[in-house]
């Protein structure tokens, strides 16, 4: 499976004539692409798509992007990896995005600027539907979040998108992730539960992803 696969693109892209685009070209190469042709639909999209990364084709649009990449973080959150594409004689203030380029380049240069910005590598990314775990980092995206976990978050969690779908008890859930057969206090594991909440779910009081079973225990539905 190549390494860029369910990687999560948002990339901003115009019509102006006889400017290279890229979205295509991105899907081509597997990554997960959503397109918008402005800024203002980007920042409406935002929270619906998640993405790893944003990439601005300024190029595309006759700008030099700047404004679209400050909405963005103000918005979305001030680490959220952005690639600004510029026309050749575009100079910006390097501090805009995270990488700039001036045309003209190659699509594989692009996905190689592109991966480094990425949290973390395949072998120790575990993603399922929504929700990217880094478990090197410690790190979890999901949706428009990115937080950052204790190790005893990080194996819950990990446990948890393992049995994605079933109903794990919470007794269970405890000896797993607390690595220990005594099961006679696991209130400790529902604060952690909470703390899960916090840092996945838009809505920790409604839950979309992980929910209580009553009398049994819990449940990740990604």
């Amino acid at each position: 499976m190549s390494k860029m696969t369910g990687v999560s693109i948002l990339i901003i892209e115009g019509k102006k004539a006889e400017r290279p685009v890229f979205a295509a070209q991105l899907q081509k190469k597997d990554f997960v692409v959503t397109s918008v042709t402005n800024g203002g639909e980007a920042l409406a999209r935002l929270f619906e798509v998640g993405p790893d990364i944003v990439v601005v084709n300024a190029a595309s649009f006759g700008s030099t992007g700047v404004r679209i990449c400050q909405s963005l973080r103000e918005k979305q959150d001030e680490h959220l990896p952005i690639v600004l594409i510029l026309e050749a004689d575009k100079v910006v203030d390097k501090t805009a995005a995270d990488v700039v380029l001036n045309l003209p380049f190659t699509v594989q240069k692009l996905a190689n600027r592109l991966m480094p910005l990425l949290p973390g590598d395949g072998a120790n990314l575990i993603h399922v539907g929504p929700i990217r775990l880094d478990t090197q980092q410690r790190r979890v995206k999901c949706l428009s979040k990115n937080s950052r976990l204790t190790p005893r978050l990080t194996k819950l969690l990990q446990v948890l998108l393992q049995h994605r779908g079933e109903v794990i008890g919470r007794e269970d859930l405890f000896r797993k992730v607390w690595e220990t057969n005594y099961t006679g206090d696991t209130r400790t594991m529902d604060v952690h539960i909470s703390w899960l909440r916090d840092a996945i779910e838009l809505d920790p009081d409604h839950p979309r992803f992980l929910h209580t079973v009553r009398g049994v225990g819990y449940r990740l539905d990604v």
